[in-house]
């Protein structure tokens, strides 16, 4: 499963709610007919609850989606703080240099001077930016995912090249 997001909130009357996305371009999801949705981000696939997506909207700062079903504030609140995402196959296709968080997990880290940092482990949202949570043995280091650190990410070819010292 792709996790694209998280619901945080009921929004307004009518069953919208508040979503936090994972990634650059939800509006891209409108394509989608159904995601899914899961309290457990690691809860196996077959465990995820289907349901249909009938709009996502960007809202102010924010994203709002309305999925069937859920027509009132108390069915939106009954949802809970859960993720949601979906099988990669039902994803609209990705451009070039695009890859989703799921791509990046086990990808090796490389420093500028080619040394060795480890392998993500995870990626974790802090609000201003995400950071990749990197694991080499003991060692866990966390590495904001901003242009001025991460200078290069090649999935097919297994690693993200950081500037980023061995010793920080």
């Amino acid at each position: 499963m792709i996790v694209l997001g998280r619901i945080v909130a009921p929004f307004g009357v009518h069953g919208w709610l508040r979503v936090h996305p994972f990634g650059d371009d939800p509006e891209a999801w409108q394509k989608m007919p159904q995601w899914w949705l899961s309290a457990d981000v690691d809860a196996p696939a077959e465990t995820w609850k289907v349901r249909g997506l009938e709009a996502v909207k960007l809202h102010g700062d924010g994203v709002v989606a309305k999925l069937a079903g859920i027509d009132d504030r108390d069915a939106s609140e009954a949802l809970g703080n859960c993720y949601f995402g979906a099988p990669r196959d039902a994803l609209p296709p990705l451009v070039q240099d695009e890859y989703y968080w799921a791509d990046l997990i086990g990808l090796a880290v490389v420093n500028m001077r080619d040394q060795p940092l480890g392998r993500v482990k995870s990626l974790v949202e802090t609000g201003a930016n995400e950071v990749l949570v990197v694991v080499d043995g003991e060692q866990e280091r966390l590495l904001p995912f901003v242009e001025h650190v991460v200078k290069a990410v090649d999935v097919p070819g297994g690693t993200i090249r950081v500037d980023w010292d061995s010793d920080w």
